[in-house]
């Protein structure tokens, strides 16, 4: 005997369709001090350091604030898989979920080892750019100084 109860779709009548559950993924934006450095959705989860160690963010977890301190910020998607922020010191802010990040600076990569070769030619450049705006510096105060010596003896 054929049985006629069952739609097309493989329900019987009066019979509601299964809700389908739809992971919640985040949405991830990463702030430097003049530019937007990523902006990802779909992020599965997020690993962050603070001064009192690293910690975890999944999308169900309550909102938070956190300073971050300097180091490996991870997160992962579907698309990238897991990717890593070396990131400078700064501020991570969880809403809902939008998962915002502010620091000073960031290098991304997917391979720490190489992460962490940019990372030491990055505060090389840093070094000899603060090294001559150090030299700067001093020239203007030293400048000043014999400008303003001058002036007090005139």
């Amino acid at each position: 005997m054929i049985e006629h109860s069952r739609q097309d779709n493989g329900l019987r009548r009066g019979e509601n369709p299964p809700l389908l559950k739809t992971p919640q993924l985040m949405n991830l934006k990463v702030l430097l001090p003049f530019r937007i450095f990523a902006e990802k959705t779909g992020v599965t989860r997020i690993v962050a350091e603070t001064r009192e160690g690293s910690f975890g963010i999944l999308p169900r977890r309550l909102d938070c604030v956190a300073a971050l301190a300097p180091g490996i910020l991870i997160y992962e998607n579907e698309i990238e898989g897991e990717v890593y922020l070396a990131v400078d010191e700064g501020v991570l802010i969880k809403t809902g979920l939008d998962v915002l990040v502010s620091v000073r600076n960031a290098i991304a990569g997917t391979d720490l080892g190489k992460l962490r070769d940019s990372v030491e030619r990055e505060f090389l450049n840093l070094d000899e750019r603060e090294q001559s705006v150090r030299s700067a510096l001093a020239k203007m105060e030293s400048g000043f100084i014999r400008r303003l010596a001058e002036f007090h003896h005139d």
